[in-house]
């Protein structure tokens, strides 16, 4: 064990152990979310117009806050974007999250001050984790990969505006950025031919032992560190690579070709991290399914998938979700999404603890 593992292995354990602290008490998580978002929003804009401080219970939620999609919160978006303050949560968002919607163009998803620390915490929560469920944390000794956007923002009424992922660039703390690659240099390259040409310069003749990124953009890095050395397979560059980490798209399609690529299957971490929130994350090793994180400033509620359109559909949260049933998402953040259907279905695999896998 190196240096750096030895030290991180102490807070790792306690990561893991309060992981399994909320997990086997999920419904009282989720319950006092609920009452603390209320609380905290209810002189809000949007808590007195839906009249939070009349709610007390579940069914009251209920009827207080409708299901919506973007463009039902649009106004209250424009109206931050347009320098107002306490809109959706209280003062002004941390950052915006720019996504591409297939309906509304480009949204901007909030970011709070609350909620912001909780993407790149899970992430980190999720690794640690990883560490003490599988005893492997030398990749923590070694360099690190994380494939992403720039973290070059923009600004809206004073607010930094970008992709999720270039944001994160700006959540790593100092002890990661020695071990972290790319470079901050590489990283602001916009155009992903040459970036990549940057990464691979970087990257080759390190001690890589940990890889994240989507699937797609880590299959282009991998043939193209195969073309620029020679080289049959990834182990052969990186010998101590041994974990990888991926979310944001289905792994499946790419899983033969990525392992044949590596030279062979290699431990992974599979997350579920979205501009509204880090929904869920691999617990256990090998395992079916992703710990709903249950813990981190979002109150979930669940629509089966076949009545999301309908006027009246039927609501559910955690306690009365079904395994094996497709549901669609319904967010209620610290951010100050309210009602907000993030377009994706899940199935329950699991309730003890509450595990997903995203179906749709």
């Amino acid at each position: 064990m190196g240096f750096r593992s030895f030290i991180v292995r102490p807070f790792a354990k306690s990561i893991a152990r309060n992981i399994h602290r909320w997990s086997a008490n999920a419904v009282a998580c989720q319950e006092k979310i609920m009452h603390q978002l209320l609380h905290e929003a209810r002189d809000t804009a949007f808590g007195q117009a839906h009249k939070f401080h009349t709610v007390h219970n579940y069914e009251e939620f209920k009827q207080a806050v409708p299901i919506r999609d973007y463009e039902d919160l649009r106004d209250y978006i424009d109206r931050i974007k347009h320098g107002e303050s306490n809109v959706l949560w209280t003062g002004k968002p941390a950052y915006f999250a720019k996504t591409s919607g297939t309906t509304s163009g480009v949204k901007y998803i909030p970011m709070s001050v609350e909620s912001t620390p909780l993407h790149f915490g899970t992430a980190r929560n999720a690794l640690f984790n990883y560490f003490v469920q599988s005893g492997n944390g030398r990749w923590l000794d070694g360099k690190m990969i994380f494939l992403s956007g720039s973290p070059v923002l923009d600004e809206i009424a004073g607010i930094p505006t970008g992709r999720l992922s270039g944001i994160s660039n700006h959540l790593v703390p100092g002890w990661l950025r020695t071990n972290q690659l790319p470079s901050w240099k590489t990283n602001c390259v916009d155009d992903w031919e040459e970036k990549l040409e940057h990464i691979v310069d970087e990257t080759i003749g390190t001690d890589m032992r940990l890889i994240s990124g989507i699937p797609p953009w880590v299959q282009m890095y991998y043939e193209r560190l195969l073309e620029r050395t020679g080289k049959s397979t990834i182990k052969e560059i990186f010998p101590n690579f041994s974990v990888f980490v991926y979310g944001g798209v289905n792994y499946e399609p790419y899983r033969a070709k990525l392992e044949e690529l590596v030279g062979g299957p290699v431990e992974s971490v599979e997350t579920y991290p979205a501009s509204e929130g880090f929904i869920a994350f691999q617990d256990c090793f090998p395992s079916q399914g992703l710990l709903l994180n249950v813990d981190a400033g979002m109150f979930f509620e669940f629509v089966p998938a076949d009545e999301i359109m309908n006027d009246l559909p039927t609501r559910l949260w955690l306690k009365d979700v079904e395994i094996g049933v497709n549901y669609a998402v319904i967010l209620h953040t610290n951010a100050g999404l309210w009602g907000y259907n993030i377009g994706d279905t899940v199935q329950f695999v699991s309730k003890n603890p509450y595990r997903i896998v995203v179906s749709g």
